[in-house]
């Protein structure tokens, strides 16, 4: 089984209006309201590949209600510390040229007492799953290296731990050493500061995150594809041009495709078709954090896997 951390939760709030003007009034076609979150949406991925999945993390309010009622309405297994505070929402608003702005809410305080219930919670999570997914940011007042206590708590269960994280929270992460990590060219650049601008750029940013201990690294190009390090064997990996309907979600559900792999004990290059398959056709549907198994099924005979020396 998976286990999908996912600290923040959200009730995604999307918008469809023909164009966003300041200053002006501006009236939506048509509002939904979904359970958000980058493990959320892992969970929920993992669950349509048909691998059993159980997602964690902190709720809170009248939105925590929302995303508890959605999230079992989905049948998706759910245990989440509930907090004081109200868990956040999270504004997108799509207008007719296809362009997302997105407002992101910063998540409600997490008292010490509820951070300490949810670490207990999460040492008996471990003994009945395979491997941890942790994904997106943290809350208020949790402190940066929170990801650092899971992934070393991890460790001592002997658990495979996958960080999606950015920023503060993927620079402090990294320091326990997760098995996987999958930052994208930007976020790399910013925690390294050197450019990425080839493959082979990117092999020798993956080899000094592999010196480090992490034994399968990812670097996302976005549409460009991207390039990937497991065991040191280095591939670049592509997929084909889709229409695009939206693209959020779509690291989410790659991730949710490498949890499956790993937990199959899939071959590499499989599980990097696989993988990159379920974030392609996530793009292809209104949906975040959704894909169709026929889709991704289908995507995954088109993806190509390049050996890098």
């Amino acid at each position: 089984m998976i286990l999908a951390v996912n600290l923040n939760a959200s009730v995604d709030k999307r918008y469809e209006l023909d164009a966003i003007q300041t200053g002006c009034v501006m009236r939506a076609r048509s509002v939904e309201n979904t359970a958000g979150g980058k493990g959320i949406h892992v969970a929920n991925v993992a669950m349509i590949l048909g691998e059993e999945c159980l997602v964690t993390g902190f709720l809170g309010g009248k939105n925590g209600e929302f995303i508890e009622a959605k999230l079992q309405e989905c049948g998706i297994k759910q245990d989440f510390v509930k907090i004081q505070g109200d868990t956040r929402e999270c504004l997108a608003f799509i207008t007719d040229d296809k362009v997302q702005t997105e407002i992101l809410e910063p998540g409600p305080e997490v008292t010490w007492k509820e951070q300490e219930i949810f670490l207990d919670q999460y040492k008996d999570f471990l003994e009945g799953v395979d491997l941890v997914v942790a994904s997106g940011s943290l809350p208020r007042n949790t402190v940066p290296d929170f990801y650092r206590k899971l992934i070393d708590l991890s460790h001592q269960a002997g658990r495979r731990f996958l960080l999606d994280a950015s920023g503060k929270f993927l620079q402090e992460g990294i320091k326990s050493v997760p098995f996987f990590i999958k930052p994208n060219q930007t976020e790399v650049e910013a925690l390294t500061g050197r450019a990425i601008k080839t493959p082979t750029d990117a092999v020798r940013e993956i080899k000094l995150f592999q010196k480090a201990g992490i034994t399968f690294v990812v670097i996302s190009f976005g549409s460009k594809g991207s390039v990937a390090g497991y065991e040191n064997q280095f591939y670049h990996v592509t997929f084909p041009s889709v229409n695009a309907v939206n693209p959020v979600g779509s690291g989410d559900a790659y991730v949710a495709g490498v949890a499956v792999g790993l937990a199959r004990n899939y071959e590499i290059k499989e599980l990097l078709k696989f993988a990159s398959a379920c974030g392609t056709a996530n793009a292809m549907e209104k949906e975040s954090g959704f894909v169709n198994l026929s889709t991704v099924n289908t995507l995954k005979q088109l993806v190509q896997v390049q050996e890098l020396s």
